[in-house]
């Protein structure tokens, strides 16, 4: 007869599960009901076979290794809750397994260890905190024991380890990412255990390692103390000592020097991982006489040199990773002695070979057996040759980022086990092969940016059935399809950037049900998006649409599910009012098209959600009305940009909201008023650029000390008026300033030197990240700068009323320290009233390409430089100068003014200047022939002003 669960066991499980949370009911077999009575026959319970004792408890959740879809499924799978202390019930429990489930960081239950039966503890990525219990020291029947953490923080913590002498038949012992820190003894704890055989230490241990006379744990086959903070291998010296040692993992730590010697104490290593330190020099002789090694990786070092023509003897090798090294020279041809690789990874190194001479070395035993080969960012060269159809077991091909030119050869059909194929940023050219059809196992292909041109036909995608990543960007391809094609892939990631798609909507697209990431910019598409399409909205993390001419209305996009979506469809044709989108939006740019309308609705959309938006360009539309307050949503918004639209009204007091704002752009629309004080809570802005607008009022001091990290100030264009303040002179990260055409008088600050990022050669990045996505407008004209903006230096004070005395610093001339300022490229001080002379130290800007000093009273000769004396004469007109590049001679102009003060002085009269006594005979002149016949004249006076009453009435 079958045997049964015991009753007390059984309603011990029943007790242990009332307070585990099982939100996808994985447990619905564990019921009260007759039909499920038998525990034995539950879900992750096995019982003993004659007793009907409960043995073992499998109730891990199976973690997923790449799917996004599968993580999220893995989440709802986890269980959860607490541990009820019925498990004690179980008294025959030899394995009991929780890992890979969320106890949200409560306590591992000290009754754990009251059951002493258990031979197996798993309870590794499973989210417990706190102070591990010495209590699981009363295991004496135990063999393995995980409380390792992989996957999360973990928060668990010992003081000591003297526990574990209470577990002499401990093999397996793991206990990564909890802290052992406090444990300092821990080594000479752990020589306690003469059965172990596996310890796992990874991401737990610092400092130093106490030293022990004698190693008794012998036997240990595996070794994991990765990922911790060992700088010097003299901490390793006990690890020299275990002869036994099969597998050791060292990798992410902080090793110097060169690979240490002892190791070759090893001989019976067969796994070694020395990955992600600073080991230098080159790889020594005696590391490739290790007969049974297998698997070695030595990636993300400083290691240099030649590959030795050794390695061949690494005769057991299966995969080898020498990856982001220092390496040049030759691939040796003994690689093709390795028989037995299977993996092959050189990437990132310097061996400056043609491809086909790798390919010959790997050639015969060595092609028929390799499954991944990672020969990207190589710094390869050549021809892709037929050779390459010898690799028919291939699995993973990565050349990616080399110089390697030529077609793509007809062979590639021949390794039907690939799937995954990177050939992109190279200079392959021609056509894609037909042969690509062959290729039924491939998922993920990468051929972007090369010079691929040519049809593409729908007999290339006949067999890629499995395909779900293609990245065919920047490149000249056609792609040629019936307007009915169904392609036989369900791709999540799709670009296609540069391609030929058009004239029409690519209609393919709808049947693309897992779609995700989708870049169709600038395919030449000319035609309205299809509703179907616009149904798929929902599921895309990233579409691009941009630089085409789609045309038609933009339904809303309210329906996002990925966080931070980024949307693009800028420079189009787009018409109709701006759609109201999804708070998981995090980056959308509509700009360059022509919807027109409020923006109110779009901004008060859903004001109880807070906004994920970060990046919101909607300038260059027809955008009209004003500005709602509603700004208290958006404060993830880092960029902001409504430029070139025709807004009105003032700014509203909301936008104070938007600390971590750090572009700012409403250029050329028509607001007015002042600048708001809440705008000084956006202590972050990098970019205000809001010229072309009608503000009024004098420049606020506030932008001098709230706004430290500013850049880019440009105010030009509006009805400031009033001082330059000097507070202005705070911002030491400027580096274009431009206050032009305004109302602003008095002198330039004499304290304009204090802007630093002006007199250096800045070549960093800094806070400039946010101007990758923007516009600038310089003088009027749109800029654009993305990775060289650093690089710009621009003063702009033209068009206003500046001027003044000569001080000891600024005076009524340019500062004479403005010198000093070597990198600015850009000075226009033009239309104001300036004089005195252009200091010589204007002679040592040697990266100015634009200056304008017209219509000023500066006098004197220019200051000669090549840099100068290259501009165009227009620069200097408008003034009382001499010198390159004008026509005017300064040795004639300078006896002139001589001669007339000597001859002032002879007649004992000052110095007379025509130029004001003209002016003033002029004035007189005018105002006596415009007034006087009205006056003289009384008929005439009263048709004058009947004319002008009529005129006003009409008006």
């Amino acid at each position: 007869s079958k045997v049964r669960c015991i009753e007390r066991e059984r309603h011990a499980l029943l007790n242990f599960k009332q307070d585990l949370t099982d939100p996808s009911n994985r447990l619905a077999s564990w019921a009260v009901a007759a039909s499920n009575e038998d525990c034995c026959d539950w879900v992750g319970v096995v019982c003993h076979n004659c007793i009907g004792h409960v043995l073992q408890l499998h109730l891990r959740t199976f973690y997923p290794t790449t799917d996004d879809d599968q993580y999220e499924a893995y989440e709802r799978s986890e269980f959860g809750g607490k541990i009820h202390p019925s498990l004690l019930d179980l008294k025959h429990l030899i394995y009991l397994d929780l890992s890979y489930n969320d106890f949200g960081g409560t306590h591992i239950p000290k009754f754990l260890g009251s059951m002493e039966s258990l031979r197996y503890l798993n309870l590794s990525n499973a989210v417990f905190g706190g102070l591990i219990p010495h209590q699981l020291g009363n295991l004496s029947n135990l063999h393995n024991l995980n409380l390792g953490d992989s996957i999360y923080y973990n928060s668990l913590y010992v003081e000591n380890l003297q526990w574990l002498s209470g577990l002499p038949l401990l093999q397996h012992r793991g206990m990564s990412s909890a802290n052992i820190s406090q444990a300092s003894d821990w080594l000479h704890d752990i020589n306690k255990l003469p059965s172990l055989l596996e310890l796992r230490f990874s991401y737990c241990l610092s400092g130093s390692i106490s030293p022990i006379l004698s190693i008794n744990f012998s036997s240990l086959t595996t070794l994991d103390l990765s990922y911790n903070s060992f700088e010097n291998s003299s901490t390793l010296f006990w690890v020299f000592g275990l002869h036994n040692l099969v597998s050791l993992d060292l990798s992410y730590n902080q090793f110097q020097g060169p690979i240490p010697v002892h190791l070759q104490n090893l001989t019976s290593i067969g796994h070694l991982n020395l990955s992600d330190n600073t080991f230098n020099s080159s790889i020594p002789n005696w590391l490739f006489s290790f007969s049974h090694l297998e698997f070695l990786n030595l990636r993300e070092n400083n290691l240099e040199g030649t590959i030795s023509s050794s390695i061949g003897n690494l005769t057991s090798a299966i995969s080898l990773d020498l990856s982001t090294n220092e390496h040049e020279g030759k691939i040796p041809r003994s690689f093709g002695n390795l028989c037995k690789l299977r993996v092959v990874r050189l990437s990132y190194n310097k061996w400056s070979q043609e491809i086909s001479e790798i390919f010959e070395s790997l050639s015969g035993c060595v092609s028929n057996g390799l499954v991944i080969l990672d020969l990207s960012n190589a710094q390869l060269s050549g021809q892709l040759t037929d050779e390459l159809g010898q690799f028919k077991n291939l699995v993973i091909l990565s050349l990616g980022n080399n110089s390697i030119s030529g077609p793509i050869p007809w062979s590639i059909g021949n390794l039907s086990s690939l799937r995954s194929l990177n050939l992109e940023t190279n200079q392959i050219n021609g056509t894609l092969p037909p042969s690509f059809g062959h290729l039924s196992k491939l998922e993920s292909l990468y051929i972007y940016s090369n010079i691929l041109e040519g049809v593409v036909f729908e007999v290339h995608f006949t067999n890629l059935m499995r395909l779900t990543k293609l990245v065919a960007s920047q490149n000249q391809l056609t792609l040629e399809g019936s307007d009915n094609w169904t392609p036989p892939f369900q791709v999540n990631n799709l670009f296609l950037e540069s391609w030929n798609l058009g004239p029409k909507f690519p209609s393919w697209l709808c049947s693309q049900e897992q779609l995700s990431i989708l870049d169709i910019s600038n395919t030449g598409i000319l035609d309205t998006v299809p509703s179907s399409f616009w149904n798929l909205s929902s599921q895309f993390m990233y579409l691009n649409l941009s630089h085409n001419q789609i045309y038609g209305e933009i339904p809303n996009i309210s329906m996002i599910l990925s966080y931070s979506s980024i949307i693009d469809m800028c420079s189009n044709h787009f018409t109709g009012v701006l759609p109201c989108t999804s708070s998981n939006v995090g980056v959308l740019d509509l700009s360059n098209n022509s919807l027109f309308g409020s923006i109110s609705h779009f901004l008060c959309y859903k004001t109880n959600e807070s906004k994920r938006m970060s990046y919101l360009n909607l300038g260059r539309n027809l955008l009209s009305g004003e500005i709602t307050n509603c700004w208290m949503k958006w404060q993830n918004l880092f960029a902001l940009n409504l430029g070139n639209n025709n807004l009105s009204g003032s700014i509203p007091t909301s936008i104070g909201y938007l600390i971590y704002l750090g572009s700012l752009h409403l250029y050329n629309n028509k607001f007015f008023g002042k600048l708001p004080s809440s705008l000084k809570n956006c202590k972050n802005l990098v970019t205000i650029d809001i010229g072309k607008n009608e503000f009024v009022g004098s420049i606020p001091s506030w932008i001098g000390h709230r706004f430290s990290s500013l850049v880019i100030l440009s105010l030009h264009s509006h009805n400031f008026y009033g001082y330059i303040p000097e507070k202005i002179c705070s911002l030491t990260s400027l580096q274009i300033l431009d206050l032009s055409n305004n109302k602003l008088f008095g002198s330039i600050p004499r304290c304009i030197d204090n802007f630093s990022a002006m007199t250096t050669n800045n070549n960093s990045n800094g806070p400039l990240f946010l101007l990758k996505y923007v516009l600038l407008v310089i003088k009027g004209k749109v800029l654009e700068y993305s990775t060289t903006l650093q690089l710009i230096k621009s003063i702009d004070l033209s068009k206003n009323n500046l001027s003044g005395k000569i001080p000891k610093e600024v005076t009524r001339k340019i500062p004479t320290n403005i010198g000093v300022m070597g990198s600015l490229e850009s000075i226009d001080f033009s239309v104001n009233q300036f004089s005195g002379q252009i200091p010589q130290t204007m002679s040592s800007l040697t990266f100015l390409s634009q200056l304008n000093l017209s219509n000023n009273n500066f006098s004197g000769k220019i200051p000669s430089s090549a840099q100068v004396q290259s501009l165009n004469a227009s620069c200097f007109i408008g003034n009382k100068l001499c010198g390159a590049p004008l026509i005017e001679n300064c040795s004639i102009i300078d006896v002139k003014p001589n001669v007339e003060n000597k001859r002032s002085k002879d007649f004992g009269g000052p110095e007379v200047d025509w130029f004001y006594v003209s002016r003033a005979l002029g004035f007189v002149v005018g105002f006596w022939v415009v007034l006087g016949p009205l006056l003289l004249y009384k008929q005439g006076r009263i048709m004058y002003f009947q004319f002008l009453d009529h005129l006003g009435y009409k008006l």
